[in-house]
This record gives structure tokens, sequence and C-alpha cells, in this order.
């Protein structure tokens, strides 16, 4: 559910794009994008969370959707920004947009939709407020 009251918090993550991530089109090959999306949520989970809520918890996703908006191509260097929608029940709403600094172009935007597991069980868990309080 996303709620426009909340002030969103975001997180940044530098990119630059390597001979590996490039296609036979000679631009990042999709894949690469997805790669990125869950790379920025990572790094996003492990700077933001406690030692002990990741080690309580775990993340699982259910659904991808990414646009592809303006091709990037071997070292452009591009900031991910990410932020987290307000939960509904265990699952919770991640958007990605990849901008990319060499063209001040958006090159991609995603949106994610996590489920929130107990890391005992790997069972879903309803987001409550020690992961609000993270993200939101």
């Amino acid at each position: 559910m996303t709620n426009d009251l909340y002030e969103r918090k975001t997180f940044n993550h530098s990119i630059l794009v390597l001979p590996s991530d490039i296609d036979e089109l000679g631009h990042t090959n999709n894949v690469v994008y997805l790669r990125w999306v869950l790379e920025v949520a990572e790094a996003h989970w492990k700077q933001a969370a406690s030692e002990e809520l990741q080690s309580k918890y775990a993340w699982v996703v259910l659904r991808h959707e990414i646009d592809y908006i303006s091709p990037s191509v071997l070292n452009d260097n591009l900031i991910a920004t990410t932020w987290v929608d307000l939960p509904d029940g265990a699952r919770s709403t991640r958007h990605v947009e990849i901008f990319n600094q060499t063209n001040n172009k958006l090159s991609a935007r995603a949106k994610t939709m996590w489920c929130l597991l107990l890391a005992t069980t790997m069972r879903p868990k309803r987001i409550e407020k020690d992961i609000t309080d993270v993200f939101c």
C-alpha cells in the first residue's frame, strides 16, 4: 500500500557498467538490470537493518516489473535509488530507479514485491514496526 503522507527514506547505490554487463547489441543486458535491482535491495537491507534484524528475517521476491527507459553502455556511471512503500501484511513493494549519470537520463525503473520471512521457519511474517522503522 502506498501512502503519500509518509516521508520515504531513500538509499543510493553506485554502479559502473562493466564489459560483462554488455550484450551483443552493445548496451547493458536486460538481465543485468534485474541483478542491479537485487543488489541495491540487498545493500539497502544490510546498511539500514541491524544485525539482529538481519538474522531474524529473510526476504523473498514475489514479483518483478522493470521498465527499460534509456540504454546504458560500457563505463557508464549509474546511481540506483531505492525506497520501500508501507507494507501490506507480509508484503512490501520496493521501487528502484537507475539513473545514468553519464547522460543524465533515467535508464530503468523497477517495482518489486517482496515477502518478509521469519528466518527460523522461512514462513511469511507480517511486517511490523521493527521493519517499517528501517524503511518507512
